[in-house]
């Protein structure tokens, strides 16, 4: 997630208000600019014909559920909560904090963090294994297509294809320059399981030095698309856009968290509130039912969960 490649010129008062320090880092980034994510845009059609009747016979077995109120039965009631291990790389430049060097408490609220978001809609993480790497060139320039990030996962990256590889990194120069992460969709995997993962700004855990991304959720994000999820504004307001019927369709990301937003006629308001849009942390709470459905699918299909 490209957030930020400009940054509002402000005054020194008000950049120390917004500023504030965070205890033991640095001081918050004002970061005016809304979220970028890496991730690929480019819809695989032929995973989309193989993956609709899978969510249909999902969708029908959660129907099946339902009380007679017509009220809805969530994902879980319908398949098992699905575990997934998690090997977390830390890549640094140093080992201070401002190098990347997370500390074993801040990888635990990352983890807690995905826990929380994820609860509801059948999944769970554990986290498997941690490890430090000093690289300085991994931490600055490992953005999407880049030597350095082929070399930094093909040096670390564990398991197989439903273990998660997290990579926090800095983003500074090159492709990635900017961004908040990227991931790899799961119909990937088999042809390059080496690249398969999500790699993230080091800032944007849980208490981070990332103004307005510093809950976790960047990680949310991501693994949304490590488990199939497109963005809630894929393909505008026309076409099949993010493959959910529940999401409403969306022009073009959201900033902020602009209340009431609604850029495509019908089909009601913008899903600002989505992990899969580009709002602000504090903005962001939900998957529909229809992304549930759709991440249990394509991680039954493509990941073997």
């Amino acid at each position: 997630m490209h957030f930020a490649a400009k940054l509002f010129a402000v005054s020194s008062l008000l950049a120390t208000a917004l500023a504030a320090p965070n205890t033991g880092g640095p001081q918050l980034k004002v970061v005016s600019d809304p979220r970028r994510c890496g991730t690929s845009d480019v819809v695989d059609t032929v995973v989309e014909k193989v993956v609709a009747p899978l969510v249909a016979d999902l969708e029908a077995k959660i129907a099946a559920l339902r009380p007679s109120d017509s009220s809805r039965a969530p994902v879980t009631a319908a398949v098992a909560t699905k575990t997934i291990n998690v090997y977390f790389h830390v890549i640094r430049s140093s080992t201070a904090l401002s190098g990347g060097s997370l500390s074993a408490s801040s990888i635990s609220s990352q983890i807690s963090a995905l826990n929380q978001h994820y609860a509801a809609y059948g999944f769970q993480f554990v986290l498997a294994g941690t490890d430090y790497t000093t690289n300085a060139n991994w931490f600055q320039a490992a953005g999407p297509d880049t030597s350095y990030q082929t070399a930094m996962k093909t040096a670390l990256r564990k398991g197989g294809a439903g273990d998660l590889n997290l990579y926090s990194v800095g983003f500074k120069t090159g492709s990635g320059q900017g961004l908040l992460g990227y991931a790899t969709f799961p119909w990937s995997y088999s042809s390059n399981p080496k690249d398969d993962g999500v790699v993230f700004l080091y800032s944007s855990v849980p208490g981070g030095s990332t103004a307005n991304y510093n809950q976790g959720k960047t990680a949310t994000h991501e693994v949304g698309h490590w488990l199939g999820l497109l963005h809630t504004f894929q393909g505008g307001c026309t076409g099949s856009g993010d493959g959910v019927s529940d999401t409403a369709p969306e022009a073009s990301p959201a900033s902020g968290c602009p209340t009431g937003r609604d850029t495509c006629s019908g089909g009601g308001v913008d899903p600002i509130t989505n992990y899969l849009d580009y709002s602000y942390d504090s903005c962001m709470d939900n998957f529909t039912s229809g992304q549930a459905t759709r991440m249990v699918a394509m991680s039954s299909q493509y990941r073997g969960l």
